[in-house]
């Protein structure tokens, strides 16, 4: 299994893969296609639980789908995703919740969604023994402060907060840094700028890795952003699935004799 070193020594060499997944099946599939890092995101919230945002997602909630996703991985490294609020309001708490994704679920690092708030919050938890991946750019936990998912970073003085926050999180310790829907231009500079690995989703082509939503990629969403691509058509598989199930039953062709059996000893019940 890689660890946060394997993935740093990446950086600039080999393009890094990465994929969300939040169930055992999911994660074994992409576990079994030799993606890098797998990352139960707070994603699940919209994806899986039927939320509009991240932010209803719990410290229970995220813990469960990690634990789910760790028991089904053999190779690729698991990151847990700090959910809205379980981090950054209380240091115990923080360090707690944390903690518990590594000790108690399986995951081998943490994400936080990060800001000046979580330069000394990083710190101490890479002291602890908790690699953080951190988090720059839209960071949709505070969508309820964007009113939305804009584009970050995208003038000068944003840009330059944006380069100045990534590099006192690399010296905080973070192993790794995810840039979420930023120019291309600054992602690459921010790559440049960093000897810690950059993994982009909607930071165009020049950091060191890539990221999707797993629904997105392989074509579950009804709806992907535009930065996103569908590598296939799963919805479209199960839909038809479906319906081929919902037609066989009623027409009274489905459970047939090779998904039937009768016990020989029960001849005489009628």
């Amino acid at each position: 299994m890689p660890t946060v070193r394997d993935l740093r020594a990446k950086a600039g060499d080999e393009p890094i893969t990465m994929l969300t997944a939040y169930d055992a099946p999911t994660a074994e599939i992409v576990d079994d296609a030799g993606v890098d890092v797998i990352l139960v995101g707070d994603s699940v919230g919209n994806v899986v639980l039927g939320h509009e945002t991240t932010v209803p997602v719990t410290v229970d909630g995220i813990a469960h789908h990690v634990g789910a996703v760790s028991r089904a991985v053999d190779d690729a490294l698991v990151v847990a995703d700090m959910p809205f609020l379980s981090f950054g309001v209380d240091e115990t708490d923080s360090l707690e919740n944390a903690g518990r994704m590594l000790k108690e679920e399986g995951a081998q690092a943490v994400k936080l969604e990060s800001g000046s708030h979580t330069v000394d919050l990083t710190e101490k938890m890479v002291q602890l023994g908790i690699p953080v991946m951190a988090h720059l750019g839209l960071t949709p936990q505070h969508v309820n402060q964007y009113g939305g998912y804009p584009r970050q970073g995208t003038d000068q003085e944003a840009a330059e907060r944006m380069l100045e926050l990534a590099i006192e999180h690399e010296e905080a310790g973070a192993f790794s840094l995810v840039l979420e829907h930023v120019p291309s231009n600054l992602a690459a500079r921010i790559t440049e700028e960093l000897d810690i690995p950059t993994v982009g989703i909607g930071a165009g082509p020049d950091c060191d890795g890539q990221v999707l939503v797993f629904d997105d990629a392989v074509g579950i969403s009804e709806w992907t952003p535009s930065f996103s691509k569908q590598f296939g058509n799963v919805r479209e598989e199960m839909e038809a699935a479906v319906d081929d199930y919902v037609s066989a039953v009623e027409s009274e062709t489905f459970p047939g004799d090779a998904h039937s059996y009768e016990e020989r000893d029960l001849e005489d019940i009628y």
